[in-house]
């Protein structure tokens, strides 16, 4: 927690040291639990968010196909009965699940998971996992690499595979708890609030609090620019900006790995930008160099 800032800061270091035994991750979370009986109305993107059924109201539902999901009818709030709730109908791809979090409308109390970069998330900017769910839990999750990663969405190989005394080490996060207050009876100016602090803390990434040396400075870094075009003859003899195409940096590997990277290669950054068709161009700031990548281009 820093000196004036409404919130605080989380993150983790995994290690596994060389000569240690085969080991097997398959998720990784932070996960916050808030008082139900205070937190009623979630937020995951301004086209997911509602006032949510409680813990118990799932509890005294039917349970359907599969067992995360319920029909809603023992509730303590009746006009949500009939309805069918279920984690999944919150989940976000990785680059708009940037902030989310609850709202107490009792208490004008706003609590926020904010991931200020995605370079510790892995599955690329489309890879889906899950956001906050009923119980009031907020999960700050990354895709094999997200505050920090699960095989949602992608399967049981999705994650870290340590063999033969692989030594393997990466830093996930930080992420910003934020809390905020003062609606002046407008909840939703909370949610407003929350995605203007989203933006500050993205313009301050990388953090420079992070006193570890696992997690290089601002002045540790570098940057990449290029160009990314496409030749389509069927449309044009002239070569065409990639319109709407995203770039993302990972280490070199077998075709496809740069989905699942986070279980190749340790300590590997990437990171996902929209291309801007406009200028033809893109650029990436604060890149991480690590040894793996550099002893691929000797």
């Amino acid at each position: 927690m820093l000196r004036g800032s409404s919130g605080f800061s989380s993150y983790a270091i995994m290690e596994h040291l060389e000569g240690w035994p085969d080991l097997n991750i398959d998720e990784m979370r932070t996960t916050f639990k808030l008082d139900d009986a205070m937190f009623h109305y979630m937020a995951t993107s301004d086209d997911i968010q509602r006032i949510m059924p409680t813990a118990c109201d799932h509890a005294g539902g039917q349970v359907l196909k599969y067992r995360e999901a319920d029909l809603l009818t023992n509730l303590s709030n009746p006009s949500l009965k009939g309805e069918v709730d279920d984690k999944y109908q919150y989940s976000c791809d990785n680059k708009d699940s940037l902030a989310y979090g609850w709202i107490s409308t009792d208490h004008d109390i706003g609590f926020w998971v904010i991931t200020p970069s995605n370079e510790f998330r892995a599955g690329g900017p489309v890879k889906i996992d899950l956001t906050s769910h009923v119980g009031s839990t907020s999960l700050a999750v990354s895709t094999s690499v997200l505050a920090f990663f699960s095989g949602h969405y992608a399967g049981p190989n999705f994650g870290i595979r340590l063999r033969n005394g692989e030594p393997w080490k990466k830093v996930f996060g930080p992420v910003f708890i934020y809390l905020n207050s003062g609606s002046g009876n407008k909840p939703m100016t909370l949610w407003e609030d929350a995605k203007a602090q989203m933006q500050k803390e993205t313009q301050k990434w990388p953090y420079d609090f992070p006193s570890s040396k696992d997690y290089p400075q601002a002045n540790q870094r570098g940057t990449i620019s290029g160009r990314l075009l496409v030749r389509d003859r069927c449309l044009s003899r002239e070569l065409m900006p990639a319109k709407s195409a995203y770039v993302g940096l990972a280490p070199p590997g077998d075709v496809g790995s740069w989905q699942t990277f986070l279980s190749l290669e340790p300590a590997q950054k990437v990171e996902h930008d929209r291309y801007q068709a406009h200028d033809q161009h893109f650029s990436y700031l604060h890149v991480v160099q690590h040894k793996a990548v550099t002893q691929t281009k000797k």
